[in-house]
């Protein structure tokens, strides 16, 4: 049985290439249950999620990343933070009803804009153009750009079936002896492209290593936890409310009431005129 929900990590021992396994199932259910998004958005999502796992797990230090794509077609923005402890959360604005399926039909011209910012240090921001009519394709060429380091992705989603499931694959150049790293990439990569979705949605990830790669010396890290949390409550709705300032609590009050909605997962918080009350006394003392 798959471990589902999961980071796997793993080395090439006797090459200077890495490798990320990521599957979703629950995490992801998670997510999209309370939005009506349309079935290929949601798709576009769920690819966009393991994606954002596989990079985060690239990154060499604490911190959040985020992996958005902006354009002029149906989505207008879609976007996935995820953090070094593989926690995220994701959402997608519309502007128009879908009328096809891939990434230049849902988001038409546009961008990828990937955003790190780390504990401490300063934040990183690199953007392309979309490119191809994948995601897969437009993350690869992010790779090229931003680390000058090869990189190979493979993404699949499984949105019919009563569990949801994403899953994804990297493998990436080491940034050591690049002409030696080059060709054991190479090597790695004409093994990889034989895996098929079924075999990356359903199998655990250390068999899939193994039936890609039992000819190769692959150190194997522990599994990772990866799971959806929104991140929203009813106290920081409420210090978001005090931060609008006591003209704006005052209008609301005559209004007898706030609803704040949160984008992510679609939670309620109202505050009524007693709460809001008890906030503008707390701005005037």
């Amino acid at each position: 049985m798959m471990s589902s929900d999961t980071l796997f990590r793993f080395l090439f021992q006797e090459r200077n290439v890495r490798g990320e396994i990521v599957d979703l199932a629950a995490s992801l259910q998670q997510m999209l249950q309370n939005h009506d998004y349309p079935f290929p958005v949601k798709q576009l999502l769920a690819e966009m999620v393991a994606a954002t796992s596989l990079l985060t797990a690239t990154l060499k230090f604490e911190g959040d990343i985020s992996v958005q794509l902006q354009g002029d077609g149906p989505i207008r923005y879609a976007t996935v933070n995820g953090s070094d402890q593989q926690v995220f959360r994701g959402v997608v604005r519309m502007q128009a009803e879908v009328q096809g399926e891939g990434l230049k039909a849902l988001v038409g011209e546009g961008y990828l804009l990937v955003t790190i910012t780390p504990h401490q240090g300063e934040r990183y921001q690199g953007i392309i153009p979309l490119t191809g009519d994948s995601l897969k394709e437009t993350l690869e060429a992010y790779f090229i750009q931003s680390e000058q380091l090869p990189t190979r992705v493979y993404l699949f989603t499984d949105m019919q079936s009563e569990q949801v499931k994403a899953a994804g694959m990297l493998l990436q150049v080491l940034p050591v002896e690049q002409e030696k790293s080059r060709q054991d990439f190479d090597d790695l990569v004409m093994l990889a492209d034989t895996i098929t979705a079924d075999e990356l949605l359903n199998l655990p990830a250390a068999e899939v290593v193994h039936r890609l790669f039992h000819q190769e010396v692959v150190e194997a890290f522990p599994l990772q936890p990866v799971r959806f949390e929104c991140g929203c409550s009813r106290s920081k709705c409420a210090s978001a409310i005090v931060n609008l300032g006591a003209d704006a609590i005052r209008e609301h009050l005559a209004e007898g009431q706030l609803d704040i909605q949160c984008e992510y997962c679609l939670t309620n918080y109202r505050f009524d005129a007693a709460d809001l009350t008890d906030l503008l006394q707390s701005i005037e003392g």
